[in-house]
Order: C-alpha cells, then sequence, then structure tokens
C-alpha cells in the first residue's frame, strides 16, 4: 500500500515536499523503480519524476518540472519525496505515487503509467497565481 502525504495550497512560487510511504508490504522502496505522477483536472495522468532501484539512483524528470522538482527516498523508512519548488499555477493536480518491481528502465520507460502497477490514492496540490 502507497499513501501519499504533504499535499496542500500554496501560492505561486512557493514550495511543498510530498511524501509517499509504503506500508503494509515487506518491501522498501529501494527495492523498486518509484514515480510521481499528476493529474490535473480534464487532463490525463503524466508522469512527472522517477527514480530507479538501481545503485546510481537513475532520476528522470518531466521537462515541465526540471530545476524545480527533486525526486528522492529514504531506504531506512520506506518513504519516497518530491520536493516541489518555484510552483507554477499549471502544477496544480492530484499527485500520485506509483511503485514496480526491477530497475535500470527509468531513463526509458519512467514516466509512462502502463509501467506501474502499484498506485496510491493521491494527495492534492493547488498553486494559486
Amino acid at each position: 500500500r502507497l499513501v501519499e502525504s504533504g499535499g496542500g495550497s500554496v501560492q505561486a512560487g512557493g514550495s511543498l515536499r510530498l511524501s509517499c510511504e509504503a506500508s503494509g508490504h515487506q518491501y522498501n522502496v529501494g527495492s523498486y523503480c518509484m514515480a510521481w505522477f499528476r493529474q490535473a483536472p480534464g487532463k490525463e495522468r503524466e508522469g512527472v519524476a522517477a527514480l530507479d532501484s538501481n545503485s546510481d539512483g537513475t532520476k528522470k524528470y518531466a521537462e515541465s518540472v526540471k530545476g524545480r522538482f527533486t525526486i528522492s527516498r529514504d531506504k531506512s523508512k520506506t518513504t519516497l519525496y518530491l520536493e516541489m519548488n518555484d510552483l507554477k499555477p499549471e502544477d496544480t493536480g492530484m499527485y500520485y505515487c506509483a511503485a514496480e518491481v526491477g530497475m535500470g528502465w527509468i531513463q526509458s520507460r519512467g514516466l509512462k503509467e502502463a509501467e506501474y502497477r502499484y498506485w496510491g490514492q493521491g494527495t492534492q496540490v493547488t498553486v494559486s497565481s
């Protein structure tokens, strides 16, 4: 089970830190490729950031968030994070955490929704101008 938290309402230019905690399973986020997706009203869900479980911890970001968002994980606490800075109104949406077993595929497929079997329920982020 994946449980997101940390969403909220902020002004443009503000920051938020999302968390995704894995619970109820005997695994930690270090064994899974993990990602953050978001869905704005009336739009399809899109990949925002992904993190490989390989030793390099390869990361992939959507062009729209590069330089502003940072994905990371805390293996000991089975938690995935998304640090979001310089938020813009277009960042508004429901943010979802996703996970899938394996490694080495984040660069090629990490932001594709169909690659992930495990999903959280989402946390809402609203950015006002």
